[in-house]
């Protein structure tokens, strides 16, 4: 890439840490290779001219309809655990025809830069900056992975584009996918709402495929003490891995699906069979209401007026978006209310609850105990067991 005179674009970038990770067989070819870690911002103003994909949320600078699995899964990390974005997320990729490293600033000229895998990050990137400009809040510092390979090969730079843009590897979803370990849990939610689908695989990236992880955070965020498979938590779970985890969740999942459905000798004689397929009746009863519960405290208009700066609003100062540091020990506290009835697990809180009661209790923990930061609250345990201890009283005073 050039400016308008001809000469090639130099950018100067800064960096955290930066290593020399060259090979012997780059060292003899002319190439060099750096990786390291740099703040988020340090990438919104580099160019992706060499990209075989740009940034695909925007289209002539329009919104598009579909908005894809990588995109919401980046997004929920920048949202709501951006401190775990540097491990969570693959990084940038960046190709430059020269690079002159400066130790002492922690800086990189590069020459004729351009990313060429790492648009959706760093699209999301730009999106996650501009909303906390215009929530007035202070955003997390998000560091980013990046390599750097220094190289005038234009073919060269062609193909590590295509190759680092196609190279997946299958993920625990599409292992639960193919298993038919999601089946009858789609099956369950198609009771209640016939058109949605359970994403079952990571290609499976449009609006029209329900968030399985979602689902399964928030059936276990909701699981009631009876069931609590952890004995010793019986009367405080531990619940703060179902906001932050969600591989967990899934794993959990897949674990009592093979207990209930194809138990060993030994799970059979040891009871853990029989307790399985308990778990495993319960997230199939409870999944529909779940999905329903997290989609209304997501944008429960009982917020308005609580003055918390994380909270999204549209010009009308309607809630649009409630963290989901704010959202889970809510639905955690509301496991209290879950019981069966009929046979069935449900959610059926006491005529006395009202949800401003857990909302207000819920402002008091966010100011005063987690220092108004969302994803803080979102891994208190001090703060999933006080919610949790109020919905028990009110579960006390109903029975």
């Amino acid at each position: 890439m050039t400016h308008l005179d001809g000469a090639p674009l130099r950018a100067i970038f800064e960096y955290n840490s930066l290593r020399n990770i060259s090979s012997p067989d780059d060292v003899e070819n002319g190439r060099r290779v750096y990786a390291g870690h740099a703040g988020g911002t340090a990438f919104l103003q580099l160019p992706e001219n060499e990209n075989v994909r740009g940034y695909l949320v925007t289209a002539e600078g329009k919104q598009r309809q579909r908005l894809s699995d990588v995109h919401r899964q980046i997004r929920d990390t920048l949202e709501n655990k951006p401190q775990d974005f540097c491990i969570l997320n693959g990084g940038i990729v960046i190709v430059a025809a020269a690079a002159d490293v400066e130790e002492k600033q922690k800086t990189v000229t590069l020459v004729s830069p351009s990313i060429i895998n790492g648009s959706q990050t760093r699209g999301e990137l730009a999106r996650y900056y501009k909303h906390c400009t215009a929530r007035d809040i202070m955003p997390h510092p998000v560091f980013v992975k990046f390599e750097i390979v220094v190289a005038e090969d234009d073919d060269l730079k062609a193909e590590i584009s295509i190759a680092r843009n196609f190279q997946n590897d299958v993920a625990r979803l599409s292992i639960a996918g193919r298993r038919g370990q999601l089946d009858e849990l789609e099956t369950r939610l198609q009771e209640v709402r016939p058109d949605l689908k359970l994403r079952k695989s990571e290609t499976e990236r449009s609006n029209d495929f329900a968030d399985t992880e979602k689902v399964l955070q928030v059936c276990t965020a909701l699981m009631p003490v009876e069931i609590w498979p952890k004995p010793k938590e019986k009367d405080d779970p531990i619940k703060v891995y179902t906001y932050s985890m969600k591989s967990k969740c899934l794993r959990e999942f897949q674990d009592i699906h093979r207990k209930a459905k194809s138990p060993s000798s030994e799970e059979l004689q040891n009871g853990e069979a029989a307790k399985a397929t308990d778990l495993y009746q319960y997230y199939l009863d409870v999944a529909p209401q779940a999905l329903e519960l997290y989609e209304r405290w997501k944008k429960h208009q009982g917020f308005k007026g609580t003055g918390l700066r994380s909270i999204g609003r549209d010009e009308s100062k309607n809630v649009t978006d409630v963290p989901d540091g704010i959202v889970f020990p809510i639905i955690a506290s509301l496991s209290a209310f879950v019981r069966k009835i009929d046979g069935r697990w449900a959610y059926a809180p006491p005529a006395k609850f009202h949800d401003v009661d857990i909302i207000k209790a819920a402002k008091g923990q966010y100011i005063n105990t987690v220092g108004s930061n969302p994803w803080n609250m979102g891994k208190s345990r001090a703060v999933y067991s006080s919610l949790f201890q109020i919905t028990n009283i009110y579960k006390d005073l109903s029975e």
